[in-house]
């Protein structure tokens, strides 16, 4: 059963909800974010002398997200993409130390601010090197491996391999490291993501493997000690009902088996760094829309306030997303598509699913988008962007106001 099925069942509560704050409606759960956390928190101590857990930022970017997760571990820092993701971590009272800039194709400005405010330097390239120098010469970095291989939940999420936009080749990144020591930095790390989503530990254990060999060549051929090995993102969650989630007991046993197999003396081994964006916020939140209106064409439509503008996934990747009948979800009748309101025939949430029957008025709960949901959410036909709660047991917290029409041209001085 989903983890928030109870809340989707009281119908009490969710009407009251869409009554007070509108539909869409993105709707976050505390214990369940806080849960998340301490999962992590507790395989990685358990297995792993030295660690660090760094949260991808552009999954959520709210700062009342951030806080929380921050209530259960104190020590977490941001995996930031942009500056603004770097401005949202402070927001969110993580110490920018504590957090991991990874740019691509970085712009000078871009650099200079997460220089500036602290945050950990992770290169994509000897060329973001060339460009950094031109700044300043930090003390430590990081350099992005591309280990020739990427698994994601679709391709466009595949971050490695030959056909990806990301990392450094193996056959490079002895040069990059080369390189830098010799300009004068003095610290170093080395990051590695493969892909988003990903359920299948041997996966993992294939990655790390992989990060691992390449860890000791860069060791062996520049006498480089690594502080910290930054196996980044790819824990996914579980979006069909027949998937099994990542059991991080298991995983990080044998992850570490892998890891202190190469790094035999654990007191002076490198920090493992991990990079979690889904596996945290993922399924702690859900979008509550309202049925607008039902059409029998062609096929069945189930149209909802809930559009590609709100969440973007369906149209972009065609990802799956469970979809509950708030209250009692009742049998199911037919199969539907359901639709938003935007003027593009890729406005799907679902396609050809079973679903009871629904009248206008009625709320239904589209799960599992806490993650990559509001932070991927757009302005297209015009749309203003949902607005955001927190549930904490019996108490409510508007975390976002709803976007008005007049908010979407204050910018532009008619």
């Amino acid at each position: 059963m989903h983890p928030l099925k109870q809340l989707i069942t009281n119908s009490d509560l969710m009407k009251s909800l869409a009554k007070e704050y509108g539909t869409p409606l993105y709707i976050y759960d505390t214990e369940r974010i806080k849960n998340n956390v301490l999962v992590l928190k507790k395989g990685l101590s358990k297995y792993f002398h030295k660690f660090h857990i760094c949260y991808a930022i552009k999954s959520n970017s709210n700062p009342h997200l951030l806080n929380t997760m921050l209530e259960a571990y104190p020590n977490m820092g941001g995996d930031c993409s942009s500056p603004g993701d770097i401005y949202a971590a402070e927001l969110g009272g993580m110490k920018l130390s504590n957090c991991i800039y990874t740019g691509n194709y970085e712009s000078e400005s871009d650099l200079v601010e997460a220089l500036e405010k602290g945050c950990n330097i992770n290169l994509d390239d000897e060329t973001s090197l060339d460009r950094l120098l031109k700044i300043k010469c930090p003390e430590r970095i990081s350099f992005r491996l591309n280990p020739g291989f990427g698994k994601g939940t679709f391709s466009q999420i595949t971050t490695a391999g030959k056909e990806a936009k990301f990392g450094i080749p193996t056959e490079k990144i002895i040069q990059a490291y080369k390189k830098a020591k010799k300009v004068g930095i003095k610290k170093f790390g080395i990051q590695c993501m493969v892909g988003s989503g990903n359920l299948d530990q041997a996966h993992f254990i294939e990655v790390l493997t992989a990060i691992m060999d390449q860890t000791k060549s860069i060791e062996s051929e520049t006498n480089i000690v690594f502080d910290f090995i930054s196996m980044g993102g790819g824990f996914g969650i579980p979006y069909r009902d027949e998937e099994k989630p990542i059991n991080f007991d298991q995983l990080f046993l044998a992850l570490s088996e892998v890891y202190y197999n190469t790094f035999p003396d654990k007191e002076n081994a490198p920090a493992l760094w991990i990079e979690p964006g889904k596996s945290i916020i993922g399924d702690s939140g859900f979008i509550l829309s309202s049925v607008t209106g039902t059409k029998n064409s062609y096929k069945n439509f189930i149209g909802i306030d809930a559009g590609m503008e709100t969440l973007m996934r369906p149209a972009l990747y065609g990802a799956y997303h469970r979809i509950y009948k708030v209250g009692n979800h009742g049998i199911d009748k037919d199969t539907f598509d359901f639709t938003g309101q935007i003027c593009e025939n890729t406005d799907r949430i679902a396609v050809q699913r079973s679903f009871p029957e629904v009248a206008e008025g009625d709320l239904i709960a589209i799960m599992d988008t806490g993650a990559y949901g509001y932070s991927m959410s757009n302005n297209f036909n015009t749309r203003p962007r949902a607005a955001e709660v927190l549930l904490n047991n019996d108490n409510v917290k508007l975390i976002r106001k709803r976007e008005t029409i007049n908010d979407l041209f204050n910018l532009c001085d008619v």
